[in-house]
């Protein structure tokens, strides 16, 4: 299986990778994001340490229950070879209602074939207002002209 665009990365295709991998997560469809990386994929999300599909399928099940109304922008950082670097922040809000925003890095490697072998992503949470969120478009992928990251001052 191929998953387009392959390494090594340009400055285009890269932040195109980062972009459907927005895309993937904003659906809060864990099958379907769990495509995007290999059948033995080494994750490190926040304390939680994963290997393979499976894992990573159940870990997004439980994340996108507790986090109710997710909405995802990343933003390329950096990119070399078969490895991006990218900032995120999402906001979501928890059963009794209160709203965060949450920060983070990831650090991805990519095999051959486009699949995201290593996902290393450091995340911290802070808790917002709802007047404070800026990532009010519908759920799903964030429409194509909706401003990124620096873009809305964040």
């Amino acid at each position: 299986m191929s998953r387009p665009p392959l390494p090594p990365f340009t400055a285009e295709t890269a932040a195109l990778k980062a972009r459907m991998a927005e895309d993937a997560w904003n659906t809060q469809d864990p099958e379907k994001v769990s495509l995007a990386y290999t059948t033995d994929s080494v994750w490190r999300n926040r304390s939680d340490f994963l290997v393979g599909r499976p894992a990573i399928v159940e870990f997004l099940t439980r994340k996108w229950q507790k986090e109710l109304d997710y909405r995802l922008i990343k933003e390329l950082w950096a990119f070399h070879d078969n490895r991006i670097a990218v900032r995120f922040q999402y906001e979501w809000h928890d059963a009794a209602g209160n709203w965060f925003r949450s920060y983070g890095n990831e650090n991805w490697e990519f095999d051959e074939a486009g699949l995201m072998r290593n996902r290393q992503a450091s995340i911290n949470d802070v808790a917002i207002k709802e007047k404070d969120r800026k990532f009010l478009w519908d759920k799903g992928p964030r429409p194509q002209d909706y401003p990124g990251l620096t873009a809305l001052g964040l």
